[in-house]
């Protein structure tokens, strides 16, 4: 039975795995901080339909959610030092991208790609803020900043937490695909060991454990989140009632 599946290789795997854990979250955690704020910037400006931009971040949304996330990254990949190339050639500069860091790309491929999705539901969450909050904001002198740091994101994280914990774990599953782009994470290390022992399915199953203890592990985080939001928002709603 050893033969065709060593379940003892599965778990020792394991250690020699997490030596990159770090490697993976730093990914996950610095594109998913990204994809935050470009989410935000997009579907502020879809909410409010710029003439200029509207278009602009509309095909972005469209081209990024119809491709796939590979795709993307080994466009990123090849395509900004292309770009830089073509900056060199037509106004004589020199940039190099032997300097440009690997993990560049793929926190670049990373952070657009779910920013493209979490803007849907950050808007979606905005827009179900009560509009009479707002007006009452205006009402007093409020700036367009000011209502949206004290009232719209706040109340509008509480729609959204739930949102915001699949994209990061989506994210986290992402980084996976980020050896295309030379970076060596969990899932490469897995590769590197399964071209040394030719043991590929333990590989990968150890691979997968690590993934799913990482997602248990956020989706109950976020869950204990999401609880402690709404047991704040019902606080201030019975400490306004009762006043």
């Amino acid at each position: 039975m050893n033969d065709i599946l060593d379940f003892r290789l599965v778990f020792t795997n394991i250690p020699h795995l997490l030596k990159y854990l770090p490697i993976t979250l730093e990914i996950a955690l610095i594109s998913y901080v990204a994809n935050l704020i470009i989410g935000l910037l997009v579907a502020i400006v879809k909410i409010k339909k710029t003439r200029v931009l509207y278009p602009i971040v509309s095909f972005y949304v469209s081209f990024t959610r119809g491709t796939p996330l590979l795709v993307q990254l080994y466009i990123t990949y090849f395509g900004i030092p292309m770009i830089l190339n073509l900056i060199n050639y037509k106004f004589g500069t020199n940039f190099s991208t032997s300097f440009i860091p690997k993990i560049f790309f793929a926190l670049a491929a990373l952070s657009l790609n779910s920013a493209a999705f979490s803007s849907e539901f950050i808007r979606a969450a905005i827009e179900s803020v009560d509009k009479g909050q707002l007006e009452a904001c205006h009402s007093i002198g409020m700036t367009n900043f000011q209502t949206l740091r004290r009232i719209v994101i706040p109340e509008a994280l509480v729609v959204a937490v739930p949102s915001l914990g699949n994209s990061l774990i989506n994210m986290i599953k992402g980084t996976s695909l980020a050896f295309t782009c030379a970076v060596v994470e969990i899932t490469a290390a897995g590769k590197i060991i399964a071209s040394r022992n030719y043991r590929i399915f333990e590989s990968y199953l150890s691979i997968a454990i690590i993934y799913w203890i990482i997602t248990l592990i956020i989706s109950r985080i976020f869950i204990i989140i999401e609880k402690k939001l709404k047991c704040n928002e019902q606080g201030v709603v019975i400490t306004n009632d009762t006043n």
